[in-house]
């Protein structure tokens, strides 16, 4: 049987495997970042409307450039950060990765480099992979803060023609203070005065969970940095695949230059339309949800594990001297979570009220169960 490094596939594929969580049938999953909440009826109600309209023209292209829906993307964030923002500023594509890449394509590729501040959202160095950057994993505190000055001068040293930056941090939940990212930004600059400078993609898939603002208004006067927004997350609406960024108008008519022909079909814009008609509805879950998170954060803290502070849907828990074990342990009493590689900790999705008390009720049985054990030592 053929396999796939008999192919001539590119040398950096060689030996990886692709990326994806375990998509196990149990009682709980708390594993991927969704948002449990099922569209509400109206929602589903409206959808069905725009795209029984829009299958009405499904002979035809879509709207090629989603001249709409880059409009009410603008309006949702000029209401929700009070930053002005405009439909020149804005674009969307399938998924905030599809949006990375995009913009991997455009200012990364062969030849350039990408620097990232590990761990953080995996996807970032595979998108790099994939598109033939080079890739340089940046510094972290022990804390899995980021080390100003240390990122400082892993920019200087490697000179990297995109950095990213992800706030709020997948897997560790924590936000980077604007002063941060201007510190970045500033250095990225001027590591690469010579070429114009470095682009700065700000990944904020999780921001309407967090105690911070949106980082939003730096990329006024900022031509080379990038928001970059999904509405798989917030809107809980994993399944429709629509990510958007927010940047100066130039690098949106760069993007352009790669994106593929109607990339985004009738049926995907007329759904993410409907949602932004209910984005009050769709943000009142998202506070069901923090205040679920920060109910997780506490509970764990008090049956013992370290937790690191959280401003998103997730919350990174530990210690273990074996992740994946308890990871195991825990998927044993059916409740899924997330093993991502990081040394002694787990990551778990804040998920209704219900299944957080199932997952509660794991945890605490692990631990009973691991001190028999010790006990019986």
């Amino acid at each position: 049987m053929t396999r796939i490094d008999d192919l001539p596939i590119r040398d950096e594929l060689r030996g990886k495997s692709p990326y994806g969580a375990p998509q196990l049938d149990v009682p709980v999953r708390l594993n991927t970042n969704e948002n449990p909440y099922p569209l509400p009826e109206p929602l589903v109600r409206r959808i069905a409307e725009r795209v029984t309209e829009a299958a009405r023209h499904l002979n035809r292209y879509p709207d090629r450039d989603a001249v709409e829906l880059r409009t009410e993307l603008a309006g949702y964030l000029t209401r929700t950060t009070g930053h002005p923002v405009t439909t020149s500023q804005v674009w969307a594509a399938n998924g905030s990765n599809e949006v990375l890449q995009q913009l991997l394509q455009t200012f990364g590729g062969p030849g350039r480099t990408a620097l990232g501040f590990e761990p953080s959202y995996s996807m970032h160095a595979l998108i790099a992979r994939g598109t033939g950057t080079g890739w340089i994993s940046g510094p972290r505190c022990e804390d899995f803060t980021i080390d100003v000055a240390a990122a400082r001068e892993a920019i200087a040293e490697h000179r990297p023609d995109v950095v990213f930056v992800c706030s709020p941090n997948n897997p560790t939940g924590s936000a980077v203070a604007a002063e941060t990212v201007l510190a970045l930004y500033d250095a990225a600059q001027a590591a690469r005065s010579a070429t114009g400078g470095a682009l700065v993609v700000v990944d904020e898939a999780y921001v309407e969970f967090s105690h911070r603002p949106s980082l939003l208004p730096l990329i006024e006067g900022r031509p080379n940095m990038v928001l970059s927004r999904t509405m798989s997350k917030a809107f809980g609406a994993a399944g429709l695949r629509l990510g958007y960024l927010a940047a100066d108008p130039a690098v949106v008519d760069a993007v352009q230059l790669v994106r593929l022909p109607y990339h985004l079909s009738a049926v995907t814009q007329a759904t993410a339309l409907a949602a932004l008609e209910h984005t009050d509805t769709l943000l009142a879950y998202v506070e069901q949800l923090k205040s679920e998170r920060d109910r997780l954060v506490t509970e764990l803290r008090g049956i013992g594990h370290e937790v690191v502070d959280s401003d998103a849907n997730f919350v990174q828990f530990g210690l273990f001297d074996d992740a994946h074990a308890a990871w195991q342990a825990i998927l044993d009493h059916g409740v899924l979570v997330r093993d991502n590689g990081v040394p002694g900790w787990l990551r778990v999705t804040a998920g209704t009220p219900a299944e957080n008390d199932a997952f509660l009720d794991a945890v605490r049985a692990v631990r009973k169960e691991r001190s028999l054990k010790e006990n019986k030592r």
